[in-house]
């Protein structure tokens, strides 16, 4: 009786054995089991030592490695809507590397990196499953270039600044110049745009305290606008410029800020010659000859 169990305890390992050595492993799964050994081991390290943004980084790579060795690597990536943002910034920021897996990538957090670009308005981000990615943008516009303590930048109409130097192909757009002047360049050059033959004639928009504009023609000559009603203001000074030529006179400065009259500022050589001509003006007779 005990040799009778002895003998039947002695097959079933050698029966367990057989089994497993015959046992079929689906294609893919030893890479998988050993991502998973290594997820284990980063575990117990991130829970025993203190280096945690490597660990964390070690268990992101392992993660998308068996993620991949199952299929779900990126395989091709669709881009659409970038004009001046480049196919590397944009997979850079999305956070798309040649390890990226599909499975896991967070498209959530890709689109806000994303927007964190100043250029990018907005962006969707799709995983199409197994192995494709699609990322589309919507780009801010170049609208004006902004001066502020010496420095000029590009900015969007919101006022977002686009980048802190000028590129070549955009040193054509309208200048804006102050604090504050930026997110209110839509303003006043959309009043511009309503009279065109002003407009190319104004070298810059000049924001003052924040409050109210001054427009600084190509000639030199300033335009200080009232803080409200500059439409009206605007419609007087072109007025007298067809009826009097006003803004090709020899004159500094024009001040519409006042509703009921037009100041004008003669330039220094305009005011020399004039207070000449009145100098040398013979003074009239009072009553009759002598």
């Amino acid at each position: 009786m005990q040799l009778a169990r002895s003998g039947a305890a002695g097959r079933l390992p050698r029966r367990l054995a057989t089994w497993i050595l015959n046992l079929r492993i689906p294609s893919g799964l030893g890479l998988a089991g050993s991502g998973l050994f290594l997820l284990a081991t980063i575990a117990y390290g991130l829970a025993v030592g203190d280096k945690t943004s490597a660990l964390v980084a070690g268990f992101k790579d392992a993660r998308d490695a068996a993620a991949n060795a199952a299929g779900f690597r990126i395989a091709s990536i669709a881009l659409s809507g970038e004009r001046h943002v480049s196919r590397e910034e944009i997979l850079g920021a999305a956070g798309v590397t040649g390890t990226t897996s599909l499975l896991f990538f967070d498209v959530e957090a890709a689109r806000d990196r994303l927007k964190a670009n100043p250029w990018i308005a907005d962006a969707t981000v799709l995983k199409l499953y197994p192995d494709r990615l699609q990322i589309g943008i919507k780009e801010r516009e170049a609208f004006a270039l902004w001066q502020q303590a010496g420095r000029v930048s590009v900015v969007a109409g919101d006022g977002t600044v686009l980048e802190p130097y000028v590129n070549p192909r955009l040193k054509g757009l309208p200048l804006v110049v102050g604090l504050g002047a930026a997110a209110r360049a839509k303003e006043i050059l959309a009043l511009l745009d309503g009279y065109p033959d002003l407009r190319d004639q104004v070298r810059a928009s000049v924001l003052v305290a924040e409050r109210r504009w001054n427009l600084r023609l190509r000639n030199g000559l300033d335009i200080r606008l009232p803080e409200t009603e500059v439409a009206p203001a605007l419609a007087t000074l072109v007025a007298l410029d067809k009826d009097k030529k006003l803004l090709s006179r020899d004159i500094v400065a024009i001040d519409l800020r006042l509703p009921d009259r037009v100041t004008v500022q003669l330039s220094e050589a305009a005011a020399a010659q004039r207070a000449e001509a009145l100098k040398n003006q013979k003074p009239a007779k009072k009553g009759g000859a002598a």
